[in-house]
């Protein structure tokens, strides 16, 4: 209106799968620990704020006391992006239990949960969340990602007990997956496991 133009940000991307792991030899969670960029970026802002002051977006002046990397670590569900033309939903997510975590799984093991948008504010993409039981007899690697891409994943185990103590404890930097997804095994799987 009145000539003025409006302009949108948004990003082209993929869209995801991401899947929830439950280990019933260890009544335990297997999620992934990464380095993201974004996360350590956005704790360089806040902690030298001159840094993004700079008119030369494209580069960063080197910081005299940089940030440990570690804070730009985060919790994640096993999760991949949809790019993979001819592969299904459950396809793709059985590679990545594979690629990140070790399991083996097939698609028979895998229940959809539900699909839901992510990244509103930037890409809008959708991420289909999945379930999957395992054992420590369907390991058959240490996963931890595929380093030529760039993955530099660890596997962590999350106890059943501590599970919704870890969900809500901010000192773990976590994704909203990983809280939603607790919570729904809670609701849902929980109830129906063998009483100790």
């Amino acid at each position: 209106q009145n000539g003025t133009k409006k302009f949108w940000d948004f990003m082209r991307t993929h869209d995801s799968v991401s899947i929830l792991i439950f280990n019933t030899s260890r009544q335990c969670f297997v999620v992934v620990k990464q380095f993201r960029p974004a996360v350590y970026m956005c704790e360089v802002e806040k902690h030298h704020p001159q840094v993004f002051q700079s008119q030369d977006k494209e580069s960063f002046p080197p910081l005299e006391n940089p940030l440990p990397a570690v804070v730009g670590v985060t919790y994640e569900l096993c999760a991949g992006i949809v790019d993979k033309p001819g592969l299904s939903l459950e396809e793709i997510a059985c590679e990545e239990v594979l690629e990140e975590c070790g399991y083996r799984v097939s698609i028979a093991d895998l229940r959809r949960i539900t699909s839901y948008r992510s990244g509103v504010g930037v890409t809008g993409s959708r991420q289909t969340l999945f379930y999957a039981e395992v054992n420590d007899q369907m390991r058959t690697s240490g996963g931890g990602g595929q380093p030529e891409e760039g993955e530099l994943i660890e596997v962590v185990e999350i106890p059943l007990g501590e599970s919704m103590k870890f969900a809500y404890d901010e000192t773990f930097p976590k994704t909203m997956g990983v809280i939603f997804s607790f919570m729904w095994f809670h609701n849902n799987i929980a109830p129906k496991l063998p009483k100790k």
